[in-house]
């Protein structure tokens, strides 16, 4: 089947007029680099010297990018995205915790998530990142593999055991669970864990999912050699593909330390290992199953083609694709509405606690190449054809 990510008709079917002319705006403001960074910096402050910032923080951007401050005000955005065959995946989005009864409040509402989904059709997968329930720090130290002091190994096995918690859950409910990835001076001790939760969990299907940030130079060497591993101890993989979310801080730091950068040189690079590991998962389809989780245009339509090539059905569990809340709805829908499995990240926490979510949502719509332009362009596109 033939896909257009030009039907705004169908792009923005479930957007009342004024709901689009709201995005239009938002979208406007973000376009600009300085009003992102002067917002940010009134943001921080506000939070900082305790300034009330929900009521106009809430009905705005908040709206627009989360579900709701709990998983009962995300029902209705859970309900509205079904009805365009659209699937919810529910990410607890609360940041900048560091104390052990906050990880475990982040881990219980995890596997209340899971809860809800073994009797939701439309929440097919559960999410969650190492540092909602980890030191960051702790994470360092074990990537870089630091001894650790006695009271840090116990920290370390309490994070171990949140994991296999949140994992057998997931198993035992039929849950798949993507595990996010992070900072590469961390992600090591993420990635050695999934392994073990892989090994564990996916002996007949992918419950536990690794994400791959293809703006890594090491990344496709690391899934090829993943793949390798699982065919000969016979268990399952699953796959959440990225670009990445941290180039500057990655940047920055190697900069800062005098080391290679771990990230490819430019957009094209990232670009091109991102259809190459796309194109390696589909031709191992038999003991992977991906989320392409990407809002690139062409990587998504490449999707389509080699699902159509390798003549797999386009319902297929092991193959879907995700965008996030808010975002490139011309491709979600549209994929939706030619029966492609397709899921929205659908962020959600108190308000405070998920402001910084917001701002890099923004400083992603301002930095990437065109990505406000196009949502406006195609905002207004339908705008005229309501008219």
């Amino acid at each position: 089947m033939n896909i257009s990510f030009e039907n705004t008709k169908i792009a923005f079917s479930d957007k009342s007029k004024k709901e689009l002319i709201k995005a239009f705006w938002l979208f406007k403001t973000v376009e600009s680099p300085l009003v992102v960074r002067i917002g940010e910096k009134l943001l921080k402050f506000a939070l900082f010297v305790k300034f009330p910032v929900k009521w106009i923080i809430k009905p705005t951007i908040f709206s627009h990018f989360c579900g709701g401050e709990t998983m009962e005000e995300c029902k209705q955005t859970i309900t509205r995205l079904s009805k365009s065959n659209i699937k919810t995946i529910l990410d607890y989005s609360a940041e900048g915790i560091k104390n052990e009864s906050s990880f475990d409040n982040v881990k219980r509402q995890i596997i209340e998530i899971i809860e809800l989904a073994k009797n939701e059709i439309n929440i097919p997968f559960a999410v969650f990142k190492v540092t909602g329930i980890a030191r960051f720090d702790l994470l360092e130290k074990v990537s870089n593999k630091s001894k650790l002091n006695t009271s840090e190994f116990e920290e370390f096995e309490r994070v171990k055991n949140r994991i296999d918690e949140i994992c057998a859950k997931g198993f035992e409910n039929d849950i798949p669970i993507l595990i996010d990835a992070e900072e590469s001076w961390i992600q090591d001790a993420i990635d050695e864990i999934v392994d073990e939760m892989m090994i564990k969990y996916n002996r007949n299907k992918a419950i536990v999912y690794n994400t791959i940030q293809l703006y890594r130079t090491d990344r496709l060497d690391f899934l090829t050699k993943k793949i390798e591993f699982a065919r000969k101890n016979n268990f399952y993989l699953g796959f959440k593909l990225v670009r990445g979310a941290y180039m500057e801080k990655e940047r920055e730091r190697a900069l800062k330390y005098n080391y290679v950068s771990p990230i490819h040189v430019d957009k094209k690079a990232t670009d091109e290992a991102f259809n190459k590991a796309l194109i390696l998962c589909i031709d191992n389809i038999d003991v992977v199953s991906i989320c392409n989780g990407s809002h690139n245009e062409y990587s998504n339509l490449l999707m389509v083609k080699l699902i159509n090539e390798r003549k797999l059905e386009p319902g297929d569990k092991r193959l879907f694709f995700a965008q996030l809340l808010g975002m490139s709805d011309h491709i979600s829908y549209n994929l939706a509405n030619a029966g492609y499995n397709v899921a929205k990240y659908v962020p959600f926490g108190p308000v405070k606690t998920v402001i910084p979510y917001l701002i890099r949502r923004a400083k992603e719509n301002t930095s990437i190449a065109g990505q406000s332009g196009r949502e406006l362009l195609l905002i207004k596109k339908e705008l005229k054809m309501r008219k």
